[in-house]
């Protein structure tokens, strides 16, 4: 079977290049939104922060259009008319776009309003970012003197330890 060998450790690579991905694309589509209405895009970041990132543009209809980033709790509060909070904004208009940081993970929803329309339904282009890689968090760019000896050592030691492994099973490999 020489020709299915290659096949899982594509599928491995497939894996590590997907692990690497730190900016994925969840939404790019255009949604039609009626008259003095809004809609809303659901965004589940159980996992660890991230940076949000939404555009849109409007292709037909109102130039009134903004987009919000809200937890789902302010949502809930949107619906029922009662006050409700914003993580995030664009003004009003044909075009925007936003960057926060979604901080800690939870439920988030992308909410496109086009309440200020003036009585016209809108043709948005709308697309959602997540990006992992800018999570807004401080980077960690040096490790301290003693923990860099500590990485150099530990690191010294087990490509010894490998090497001397791999001599001792190559040498008594050899003399049979």
């Amino acid at each position: 079977m020489p020709y299915g060998a290659p096949l899982p450790m594509l599928a491995l690579l497939s894996i590590f290049a997907l692990a690497a991905a730190t900016r994925v694309e969840l939404v790019d589509e255009v949604y039609p939104i009626p008259a003095d209405e809004w809609r809303y895009v659901e965004l589940g970041l159980k996992q660890q922060p991230v940076m949000v990132e939404a555009s849109y543009q409007v292709n037909g209809g109102s130039e009134q259009v903004r987009l919000a980033l809200m937890r789902r709790e302010d949502l809930e509060h949107l619906r029922q008319g009662l006050p409700h909070g914003v993580m995030a904004v664009t003004e009003p208009g044909r075009s925007g776009s936003l960057h926060c940081r979604a901080r800690p993970p939870g439920d988030y929803v992308i909410v496109v309003d086009n309440e200020m329309g003036g009585g016209q339904p809108a043709s948005v282009h709308l697309r959602i970012w997540l990006d992992f890689a800018n999570d807004g968090a401080p980077e960690v760019t040096r490790l301290s003197p003693e923990r860099q000896r500590g990485v150099v050592l530990i690191s010294c030691a087990a490509f010894l330890g490998i090497v001397t492994w791999s001599a001792r099973k190559l040498l008594r490999g050899v003399r049979r």
